[in-house]
């Protein structure tokens, strides 16, 4: 009996240890962190005013949107899409840029103008919450990034931008 019980825990342990998605170490994480390759951009079609969507960054007098045929999650983990800041007086500024979760970094790929791209060779540089561009901490928080890790598809994106906020990120804030 007792070694039918024995066996029934060893079975119901290696069942649970099979089920649950094993956490990488934080040396893991750094090695991956340094072996990791940005893949090739290509510049997605210009914005179209009519389909964008709204999210909202607290303080400013600006008004954020994300160009929803842009959002992509690449397979270099970067998620990227199309900003467009627009003023009080109408005013647009428009970028491509990339988000990598992990790394807590932003990147401008490039700035619209008139209908067209300018490419841009820029660095990655950290998201912060006290900064000038308080959009990419505010994207990073509460849109593309829950807990640290990149959204899966850009649906799921779509859908935080829509919901104005990750669920997962949602769940955290109130409880």
């Amino acid at each position: 009996m007792k070694v039918l019980l024995a066996f029934a825990l060893a079975a119901f342990a290696l069942q649970a240890v099979a089920q649950k998605p094993v956490e990488p170490s934080e040396w893991e994480r750094e090695q991956e962190r340094r072996n990791w390759k940005e893949g090739d951009i290509k510049l997605p079609a210009y914005p179209k005013t009519e389909s964008l969507i709204e999210f909202e960054v607290v303080g400013g007098t600006f008004r954020f949107f994300i160009d929803p045929a842009s959002l992509a999650v690449g397979p270099d983990g970067v998620v990227r899409y199309t900003l467009v800041a627009r003023a009080p007086s109408g005013y647009a500024n428009i970028s491509y840029e990339g988000i990598r979760c992990a790394a807590g970094a932003y990147k401008v790929f490039a700035h619209g103008n008139d209908g067209k791209w300018t490419s841009r060779e820029s660095e990655w540089r950290r998201v912060e919450a006290k900064s000038m561009n308080a959009w990419h901490h505010e994207l990073h928080r509460s849109y593309f990034c829950p807990n640290g890790e990149a959204i899966k598809t850009a649906a799921e994106g779509l859908d935080a931008l829509r919901r104005h906020g990750h669920p997962e990120v949602s769940i955290k804030r109130f409880h």
